[in-house]
């Protein structure tokens, strides 16, 4: 757990997954990304699922990780090791599923929406989380529920759309204050509609980067994951939070990263690093 403020912000996990490297790193070489992100002999590279546990005026959870309903085929082409999971990582920190108030997507895509829903015991799927408001943008939720050829296969409907069905979205139409000390940001570029979380409280500064900047194997501006349908976008967005995030010592929340939940960027030398915290 760490404290920012009012705010008590505890990095949670829901396992692993495996994905291709040339497509996390897109343009960048693989004798240049290899050496930040071993693959196996399929061209994978280890990725968490981090959600984010919030305390503050009322109990958040940012993401939900994958959820425990993909079949086995895809199960073995992602690798998936949930021996580690979201409810497990919630009870060591001292919370549940119905204790959670507001579970905020930073955007729709499978590892990141899976575990919004959940199987009940006749096999309907439900909100996992039955005590929760749903936050999601509602541009992401148009994309989502209209996808196409590009962007199909990260979208399923099981995870979100039974949310919906159950009265429990409320949708966001923008940068906007989610509750206190917890704001919104769209950055674009991974998909139309992704964003950020800003957190903030006492004076500080923390950022749940979510896809923006998926593991500190990212934090240089041009490596960029060839799943970013704008690629350009995220760029400008991109160099721009880099800066941001440097001056003012943000402490930044990396979903994906295998090793490191969470540090401050820095640079020296011209050259950006991160200095992790515990």
């Amino acid at each position: 757990m760490i404290r920012l403020g009012d705010l008590e912000l505890t990095p949670l996990l829901d396992g692993f997954l495996r994905l291709d490297g040339g497509a996390m790193f897109g343009i960048v070489p693989k004798p240049l990304w290899e050496r930040r992100a071993p693959s196996d002999e399929r061209n994978r590279i280890t990725l968490a699922m981090r959600p984010l546990l919030v305390r503050g005026e009322r109990l958040m959870l940012i993401d939900a990780g994958v959820g425990d309903k993909m079949d086995a085929r895809n199960t073995e082409i992602y690798a998936f090791d949930r021996r580690e999971n979201l409810d497990a990582t919630l009870g060591r920190a001292g919370a549940a599923r119905d204790d959670i108030e507001i579970v905020l997507a930073s955007h729709l895509h499978f590892d990141h929406a899976g575990g919004f829903t959940a199987a009940d015991r006749d096999g309907r799927i439900r909100p996992t989380f039955g005590a929760a408001r749903y936050v999601i943008s509602h541009g992401e939720w148009e994309d989502a529920t209209h996808p196409h050829e590009r962007n199909r296969a990260s979208y399923l409907a099981e995870n979100f759309v039974p949310l919906l069905e159950a009265g429990v979205v409320d949708f966001s139409r923008g940068d906007e204050t989610v509750m206190a000390g917890v704001r919104i940001r769209r950055t674009g570029g991974h998909t139309r509609f992704h964003q950020i979380v800003y957190l903030e409280s006492g004076g500080k500064t923390a950022v749940f980067a979510a896809d923006l900047i998926p593991t500190t194997a990212h934090v240089d501006e041009p490596w960029i994951m060839g799943y970013d349908l704008y690629p350009m976008e995220t760029l400008e967005f991109k160099r721009a939070f880099l800066r941001e995030a440097i001056d003012g010592e943000y402490l930044i929340f990396f979903e994906h990263d295998p090793t490191i939940a969470a540090g401050y960027i820095r640079e020296t030398n011209r050259r950006k690093h991160v200095e992790a915290v515990s």
